[in-house]
């Protein structure tokens, strides 16, 4: 149903990988997130959580940068108070990497515009020779055309499975390296339109899906079967379904247990459509409809 859509709109989503470790500690955490180029002109968009969750990386970054310079010098008793002086502790993200796989060419600076109301955001990458996303998406120009009961596709990286990055131990941080797999594969998530979402005045701005958006989705594209652009990934909601079990006697693997069971379902909440176009417009973007 969805095999063509889904090669269509792998053209121009793309992976965000992160990299990052707790202050003293040498475990490395991978994280993931999505956005999709709407234009030749490098705007792309994406969750607001996730702008904001790019930007904080240049604070932390900075922070650790700090304590580095100046420590170089000190003993362990002063090393420690001065951490905790700049309040670095081992419950703390110290450094955090981020790079965009497959977006363009080269990178000099990135902007972006947050909406004010919804977890939506436009990145513009600038100072780039050349794109490196083939094709451009179609959003949904008839939004009434939109109703419960379609079954609808998301595309996003929630499995990041990329490992070309180290620890370099005589600077004591993260780096990407050429080595090492450098991509994680897409995961399309179908799921059927079960409801919309409005505000207290009854304006449309999200669609519910019968299946949750995984995490490292956020940021991805809703579309149809035919490729056209109907939202955007935002988040999942836990609702409680009250088939609870507790103390129920079963047999497992040959023994006797009593087991306690808290069912859930979990739904995806995406941006609608027309918030996006919406907010595309306000700030010039050029996109297509169909």
């Amino acid at each position: 149903m969805f095999v063509n859509a889904i090669q269509e709109v792998a053209g121009f989503t793309r992976a965000i990988h992160s990299i990052s470790r707790n202050f003293g500690s040498t475990q490395v955490q991978k994280g993931s997130a999505t956005l999709f180029f709407v234009n030749q002109e490098g705007y792309a968009l994406t969750c607001k959580h996730v702008a904001q969750w790019i930007t904080q990386a240049d604070h932390i970054n900075h922070r650790y940068a700090n304590f580095q310079s100046q420590s170089k010098d000190l003993g362990g008793g002063q090393r420690n108070a001065l951490a905790k002086k700049l309040g670095l502790n081992s419950d703390q993200t110290v450094e955090m990497r981020i790079t965009f796989v497959d977006c363009v060419d080269k990178i000099s600076t990135l902007k972006f515009h947050l909406h004010p109301t919804y977890d939506l955001a436009l990145i513009k990458f600038e100072g780039f020779d050349k794109t490196l996303f083939p094709n451009t998406p179609i959003f949904l120009k008839d939004e009434s055309s939109i109703q419960p009961g379609a079954m609808l596709c998301r595309l996003g990286f929630p499995f990041p499975e990329f490992s070309n990055f180290t620890l370099d131990q005589n600077s004591q941080t993260l780096v990407w390296t050429p080595e090492g797999n450098a991509r994680s594969p897409r995961f399309p998530f179908e799921g059927m339109l079960t409801r919309f979402l409005g505000d207290k005045t009854g304006i449309i701005h999200g669609m519910e899906l019968s299946t949750p958006g995984l995490r490292g989705q956020s940021g991805g594209p809703l579309f149809d079967a035919q490729g056209r652009i109907l939202g955007m990934q935002s988040r999942t909601k836990h609702l409680h379904l009250g088939f609870d079990i507790e103390e129920k006697a079963i047999i497992a693997h040959g023994k006797a247990k009593k087991v306690n069971d808290y069912a859930f379902i979990h739904l995806g909440e995406c941006i609608h459509v027309s918030v996006i176009k919406e907010f595309m417009t306000q700030h010039g973007v050029s996109f297509q409809t169909e």
